[in-house]
């Protein structure tokens, strides 16, 4: 049912960048950490790279626990379910690092997301994550949902927003500058975006 996979191409690149959402999984090393599980969607904000390296654009939220994650340990998993079409559920398992907007890397990264304007949404970091183990599953008990489009209201909420007032916002939020668990997260203040 299951097969392992060495790279992400063909079939399966094609799939999971046909997904209009994907989920992500992070925990801290601690044993009583608090382990994280996010939605991740809006077209445009993923990308593959290369044939082992992906990356998603890290919008502004409530928290930052999976950048806090990635800064202690780097371990992260994602996954897409086929909602519609055949049945099928891929992982993958790696390391991620988030890059944030003062690193030399950010503006290159940036390039490779030209379908959406991350002003619109308070980008915080590009996440690139380079994969260990690449996975898929049959799906059979994952049920048929439709897509029907984006919502509009990250954008319209944080395109209000300019550098100074989003780390304003951020600063007001229990857990951007240091995870649930206490973790550093997110670097405030934010450095000026460049592109």
């Amino acid at each position: 049912m299951g097969k392992t996979y060495e790279r992400i191409d063909g079939r399966l690149r094609t799939f999971i960048e046909e997904q209009p959402m994907f989920f992500t999984a992070t925990a801290p090393l601690s044993e009583d950490g608090t382990v994280n599980l996010s939605p991740k969607g809006l077209t445009g904000s993923f990308a593959v790279l290369d044939e082992r390296t992906v990356a998603y654009l890290d919008f502004a939220g409530s928290t930052a626990e999976t950048i806090a994650h990635l800064r202690e340990n780097g371990r992260i998993t994602l996954m897409w379910c086929a909602f519609q079409g055949p049945p099928n559920i891929v992982r993958v398992h790696g390391h991620g690092e988030p890059v944030f907007r003062d690193d030399p890397r950010f503006k290159d990264l940036l390039e490779h997301f030209p379908d959406i304007d991350p002003s619109l949404h308070g980008l915080r970091a590009i996440v690139v994550v380079t994969a260990e183990l690449i996975r898929d599953s049959c799906g059979y008990a994952v049920p048929f949902m439709s897509y029907d489009a984006d919502r509009d209201l990250h954008g319209r909420r944080f395109a209000r927003e300019d550098d100074a007032s989003l780390s304003e916002y951020f600063k007001k939020k229990e857990h951007i500058e240091h995870s649930i668990d206490g973790l550093p997260g997110l670097p405030l203040p934010l450095p000026p975006t460049t592109v």
